[in-house]
């Protein structure tokens, strides 16, 4: 999320990732970061504030700290490195680079480097010469060398042309600023009318080096202005020596720290710096000369009423005065927002007119509410993928809770409600198993098994969708369907005869681990009365209950191979039902006496294509009018 602020500790792990990954080295991966976090600098809108930060490379890197101490006010919790140049010759530099955040230091040569190419078309090589670690401060010396991509192109053939260049160069000032006027002020008749302001602009622009325009600034012999005035026009600054001593101080800086007011005391004594990360002497300050400095007033050293309030900050610029061998801090209070001004209990008009504090608080306070509605957008965002996230889950869930459940039945468990045993008065249960099952197992491996009732389970549970039963459960290999619970239907015996044939079609497809031949099974149905219910907290369980559940089952124990044994409740159902049956005769039923049972041999009104749910093939249009159109789903309910 853009304004959040992640552990360095998550980046370094996903670098570390990436490395596993793509297996190249850490620095690697954080070059390209950097380059990658320049384009996403630029993308974000901030392309036209990095390309004014200087006119050259060098300037770019020594106004960073600037941009990074502007970005602070919004990005409260930034912390930014420190940068310092030391200029070389032929296009060399040294860069000075100040971290407490160890371990990113190769990130700057990928921003560095896309900076120089993308801004200044110059190439640019970058070493590490020097590691230093002091505590968590981290401070590397890189060895920068700039070759510009414009070298080559202005680079011109030996000739008559380069020998006119250097003559004109040996000319004498006000003859080539002759020629240059007479260039550039000859007008067309036909040509638009120059001011006077855009020929000047065209003279300084294409004048020559040593023709250029440079202001030769005039100082007066005095500075015409008294201390007092200076002092309070100028409210925040500080003067002091080489040894830090304080020799002058603005107005409101000697409100808010009174000890400076006394005869002398050492800056250091009142005072610490933020930033730069540098010791607090002269030779440090000098040498981050360019940088903006930020200095936090001791609490220790207020006034005792203050000490509960939050420190005052100060930021601003060092000024060397080499004739006093002193230096000037001419700073102003580091505010992001109202609130801080009551915290410190500093005033705007404590501030002079012309210092821009004014103006940046107020500007911030209506960029800090800018970036909490974005930042409250992209929790809101983050919240609805969480919950997205959590509603897929659901999804699944419900799924399989669906198919473990009639539908009914699992939204009163959903919603926390308790589900009452209901009693129908009639319907139809079926119990199937695999022949010889039991010497089965005992002769092949496990997963063998696991397979085979997979590949048989699965044709099964395609045919209760397509005939509309209930699948109740399956145990080892016993599977038990029901139709007209858990929604009554005047056609449960027809929908469960159906897909009785259906089973002993499937059971053709699926092999018998032991003898590759097809398996072969037993099938029992009866038709009478059930209580059913939900059983169990934990994987609840739809069950069904009573004597029509075990006669079922005594039907198909007592059944045939590849046959479909029906009890005489169930034949009566389905007579004059459109199946053809016949009588097994009378046999003993083990607790059940003797019964009259039956088998069913098919559907006499649906092919095995339509028992079986398969597509059916498209009849052409002389047979459709004479045969007329029927569904065959509606027939075989």
């Amino acid at each position: 999320m853009t304004y959040t602020v992640y552990d360095d500790v998550i980046t370094i792990k996903l670098i570390q990732e990436a490395c596993k990954v793509l297996r190249v080295s850490m620095e690697a991966i954080l070059k390209l970061f950097g380059e990658y976090f320049f384009k996403f600098c630029k993308m974000s809108g901030y392309d036209r504030m990095l390309q004014t930060l200087g006119g050259n490379l060098t300037e770019f890197i020594e106004n960073l700290d600037a941009l990074h101490s502007y970005l602070a006010h919004s990005y409260q919790e930034m912390n930014a490195p420190s940068f310092r140049v030391e200029r070389g010759a032929e296009g060399k530099m040294l860069l000075h680079y100040y971290s407490d955040r160890s371990g990113l230091c190769h990130i700057v040569p990928g921003i560095i480097e896309a900076v120089a190419k993308d801004f200044f078309d110059t190439d640019v090589t970058m070493d590490i010469r020097e590691e230093e670690r002091t505590g968590k401060k981290e401070h590397i010396v890189f060895l920068i060398v700039q070759k510009s991509h414009g070298q080559m192109k202005r680079a011109r053939p030996k000739g008559s042309q380069d020998g006119q260049d250097s003559q004109r160069d040996q000319e004498a000032p006000g003859a080539a600023f002759l020629r240059m006027k007479e260039k550039h002020l000859s007008v067309s008749t036909h040509a638009v009318k120059k001011s006077r302001w855009e020929v000047v602009r065209n003279i300084v622009m294409f004048e020559k080096g040593h023709l250029r325009y440079t202001l030769e600034p005039i100082y007066p012999e005095r500075l015409w202005i008294e201390a007092k005035t200076f002092c309070t026009a100028f409210p925040f600054h500080v003067v002091f020596d080489e040894s830090l001593q304080v020799k002058q101080a603005g107005v409101s800086i000697q409100k808010y720290v009174p000890g400076l007011q006394t005869q002398k005391i050492r800056l250091d004594e009142y005072f610490s710096i933020v930033h730069p990360q540098v010791t607090f002497n002269i030779f440090s300050i000098c040498k981050f000369i360019n940088s903006q400095f930020v200095l936090k007033a001791r609490r220790e050293m207020l006034p005792a009423a203050w000490r509960s309030q939050p420190a005052l900050k100060l930021r601003g610029q060092m000024i060397w005065m080499e004739p006093l061998r002193c230096m000037t801090y001419l700073c102003a209070p580091r505010l992001r927002r109202l609130q801080e001004l009551e915290e410190r209990r500093v005033h705007l008009s404590d501030t002079a007119s012309h210092d821009p504090t004014r103006d940046l608080i107020l500007l911030n306070r209506q960029r800090l509410a800018e970036i909490e509605l974005s930042n409250q957008l992209e929790r809101e965002k983050e919240e609805l993928r969480i919950l997205s996230t959590h509603l897929a889950a659901e999804k699944k869930t419900e799924a399989l809770l669906y198919a473990m459940l009639p539908e009914h039945v699992a939204n009163q468990l959903q919603e926390g409600r308790k589900v009452a045993a209901g009693e129908f008065k009639t319907c139809t249960i079926l119990i199937s198993d695999v022949v010889t099952f039991t010497n089965m197992c005992a002769a092949c491996e496990p997963i063998q098994i696991v397979n085979m009732l997979n590949s048989m389970y699965s044709k099964f549970d395609r045919l209760t969708s397509v005939h509309d039963v209930y699948k109740v459960e399956t145990i080892g290999d016993a599977y038990m369907v029901v139709g007209g619970v858990p929604v009554p239907v005047r056609s449960h015996a027809q929908r469960v005869a159906n897909f009785a044939l259906g089973m002993r079609i499937s059971a053709k497809e699926v092999m018998n681990p032991v003898t590759g031949e097809p398996i072969q099974i037993r099938v029992g149905i009866h038709t009478g009365p059930v209580l059913a219910g939900v059983v169990g907290d934990k994987m609840p369980q739809y069950c069904l209950f009573g004597d029509t559940v075990n006669t079922a089952s005594r039907m198909e124990s007592h059944g045939l191979p590849n046959k479909v044994h029906l009890s005489p409740t169930t034949y009566r159902a389905l007579k004059n039902q459109g199946f053809e049956i016949t009588e097994r005769g009378e046999i003993e039923v083990k607790g059940k006496g003797k019964m009259t049972t039956y088998f069913l041999t098919r559907n006499l009104k649906a092919s095995e294509d339509e028992t079986m749910g398969r597509p059916q093939a498209r009849l052409d249009s002389e047979e459709a009018n004479d045969q007329g159109s029927w569904d065959g789903k509606t027939l075989l309910s």
